[in-house]
């Protein structure tokens, strides 16, 4: 699956069969804060939003990015994977 960082639209995206999933976020002060999250239905129980998720939060690290994590699928996301847990802004 690819997943880009649409900066111009502020959100991450993957494409699979013509569907779009998203995960929207806001930048500043070096910070990456994620507002919301989205996987059509059609694209439900297949790992996409996981997969948007896992790049994104890769992307944040690479960066160096503090991660706020205002959308519950990114918080519960972290969660489940608290390798990323060192991300998150306090």
């Amino acid at each position: 699956m690819n997943v880009k960082n649409n900066e111009s639209k502020n959100r991450f995206e993957a494409e699979v069969d013509g569907h779009v999933a998203v995960a929207d976020y806001e930048l500043a002060s070096g910070k990456i804060t994620f507002t919301h999250t989205g996987v059509p239905k059609e694209l439900g129980g297949r790992g996409v939003g996981s997969a948007l998720i896992k790049s994104a939060l890769d992307h944040a690290r690479s960066r160096k990015l503090r991660v706020v994590p205002l959308c519950s699928f990114v918080a519960g996301y972290i969660e489940k994977n608290p390798e990323y847990a060192d991300l998150v802004d306090a």
